[in-house]
């Protein structure tokens, strides 16, 4: 069953770091990805991180679970999203600039376009402090 996995990761000032993909909607989305064999959520989000804007992280909890049983063609699968800050003082950089054209950070009111309403529900979700969010995604919507 796929997994996903990703992460909202927020400075000093509160902000987000986003990434622009640089294929599909080229919509900004929080970093994260796909699982791989054998890897545990917290793994990919970790390996995402690496991979898109060159960062370790510290995680500093669970921000959401989230059961999509549309996604991967119809296969289903949940996604997970961490609650994370940058491990050391370091700028976000594109890693791979085939995959990720544009990172910035972004407060929670000023948030870039084209974005899907389960990117900013998860953003909101790990923004929060209340407890973890199980939840279900029925499908997404372009906000542009």
């Amino acid at each position: 069953m796929p997994l996903g996995a990703a992460s909202v990761i927020r400075d000093a000032a509160g902000r987000v770091l986003l990434v622009r993909h640089g294929y599909g909607e080229r919509n900004w989305e929080i970093p994260g990805g796909a699982g791989e064999p054998r890897e545990s959520a917290l793994e990919t989000a970790l390996r995402e991180a690496r991979e898109e804007v060159g960062v370790d992280l510290i995680v500093e909890g669970i921000a959401g679970i989230y059961w999509e049983p549309g996604w991967r063609d119809g296969e289903g699968g949940h996604h997970f999203v961490f609650r994370a800050r940058l491990a050391a003082d370091v700028a976000p950089r594109l890693a791979d600039p085939k995959e990720i054209i544009d990172l910035g950070w972004f407060g929670r009111d000023a948030l870039p376009r084209p974005m899907s309403d389960f990117t900013m529900r998860r953003i909101d979700d790990a923004m929060s402090s209340g407890p973890t969010v199980f939840g279900t995604v029925s499908g997404r919507r372009w906000v542009r």
